[in-house]
């Protein structure tokens, strides 16, 4: 019997900063929790990657959980960034599907499109996991040939057991 593969999961930089968030507002709280029992148990189920951008975001700073997140990503494969990646930033951005800063959202969403992730993993709700944006990267997104990747949290993602309903 042949084994399904599992769904590739891009890793957006909120998601090693909410594993280790410190802020006591509730819903840091909440996305904290969501974060860890998604990364310490429903993980498993899929193939992840990250971007070479993530490093970077983790890296700058002085925050407190700086380490702890950058050691959280080092055995995460990173996806490579090619001449194709920045083709499509640029159509982001040209198209105000995303903010101008390259180094970011956009990049996100280049690798994980052009890597044919299945999910971005992501806690940015603003420009990623956005409903009100979703159409309009799609249509970016077929325009360019890509497909699209779920853009989504890890409460989405989040393995229920069955006995549990």
């Amino acid at each position: 019997m042949k084994s399904e593969m599992k769904a590739l999961v891009y890793l957006e930089t909120s998601i090693p900063s909410f594993y280790h968030e410190r802020r006591r507002e509730p819903e840091m709280v909440a996305r904290r929790n969501w974060t860890r029992r998604w990364w310490d148990t429903s993980r498993e189920n899929y193939r992840i990657a990250t971007g070479t951008a993530v490093i970077e975001e983790l890296g700058v700073g002085a925050h407190p959980a700086k380490s702890l997140c950058l050691e959280m990503m080092a055995c995460v494969p990173i996806l490579p960034v090619s001449d194709r990646i920045a083709e499509i930033v640029a159509m982001y951005i040209k198209h105000h599907v995303m903010p101008r800063n390259p180094v970011g959202d956009a990049l996100h969403l280049a690798l994980a499109s052009a890597h044919g992730c299945h999910f971005l993993l992501t806690w940015n709700c603003a420009h990623l996991a956005n409903a009100n944006k979703q159409e309009h990267i799609r249509h970016v997104n077929a325009m360019l040939g890509l497909p699209m990747p779920v853009l989504t949290t890890p409460l989405e993602l989040l393995t229920i057991k069955e006995e549990s309903l």
